[in-house]
């Protein structure tokens, strides 16, 4: 087994790793886990999770000449993961925490396949490529602020990360869902941003423990991306959010101007 640079503990404690913190936090050997320790884990975490098509779902080594990725997980269940690939890795910690959501978005992926087929249509389409950039970079934003998602949405950044920044602190909490997000934020680079899906909850739904929220917030996008779908999901719904502008993902961002850089924090257009 290759050593890597850090332990997958290492990031437990980190902003927005807050999903999978738990289970970063059991892997504190300089290695990541094998398929082996990955679906003794996803057995214990997730025991009725399975694919679109109901197949339980396993990590395996990828083989050559295998079939389509989205395919191959629907009828199989089998998830390919490469060894000591952090990527990999984290796509398996996000099929721990949010197995309704991940099933879906296998479901409708299959489902758009055969659909442009029968309509012998070219191309993956929008729908698929929006589910994609979602699986990769992906992030619910759950607010009890009416507030605070219209001016993200509006790109007001310095406004809701600086002049409402404890408010922000208090009533909205930023689920990552997409692995390559997390495999990013080892090392977060300028310019780093993710694809954000937002949702308005009341008061209550930030008095449930965090694993409750999570359970609860992976049941409700499962069904929100049914939704999306049947109205023409496309990358356009998918909102643009700089993590690097969320408190304390990066020291930067505890002075005013570092919000005044358009480079990273763009006004929306029109």
């Amino acid at each position: 087994m290759i050593s890597i640079d850090v332990a997958p503990a290492a990031f437990a404690s980190r902003p927005l790793f807050e999903p999978i913190a738990g289970l970063l936090a059991r892997f504190k050997s300089a290695h990541l886990p094998d398929v082996d320790a990955l679906n003794c884990l996803f057995d214990e975490v997730a025991p009725a999770a399975s694919s679109g098509a109901g197949k339980r779902v396993r990590f395996v080594i990828p083989r050559d000449e295998e079939p389509a990725y989205e395919e191959r997980i629907f009828a199989t269940g089998e998830v390919p993961t490469r060894p000591d690939d952090w990527h990999d890795f984290f796509n398996a910690m996000a099929w721990c925490v949010w197995p309704r959501a991940k099933a879906t978005c296998n479901a409708l992926h299959l489902a758009q396949i055969a659909a442009r087929r029968e309509a012998e249509l070219p191309g993956r389409g929008s729908c698929r490529d929006a589910l994609t950039q979602f699986d990769e970079c992906g992030i619910v934003v759950v607010s009890a602020s009416p507030q605070i998602p219209a001016l993200l949405v509006g790109h007001r950044w310095e406004d809701v990360f600086w002049e409402r920044r404890a408010e922000l602190q208090e009533t909205t909490r930023f689920l990552v869902f997409g692995h390559g997000s997390w495999d990013q934020l080892r090392h977060p680079f300028f310019g780093l941003c993710a694809k954000a899906i937002y949702r308005s909850v009341d008061s209550d739904w930030l008095a449930l423990s965090p694993d409750d929220q999570q359970a609860e917030a992976d049941r409700w996008l499962a069904g929100h991306l049914h939704e999306q779908t049947a109205q023409n999901f496309s990358p356009r719904r998918l909102a643009p959010l700089p993590l690097l502008g969320i408190p304390d993902v990066t020291p930067d961002n505890a002075e005013r101007g570092y919000y005044r850089d358009t480079r990273q924090f763009r006004p929306r257009r029109g």
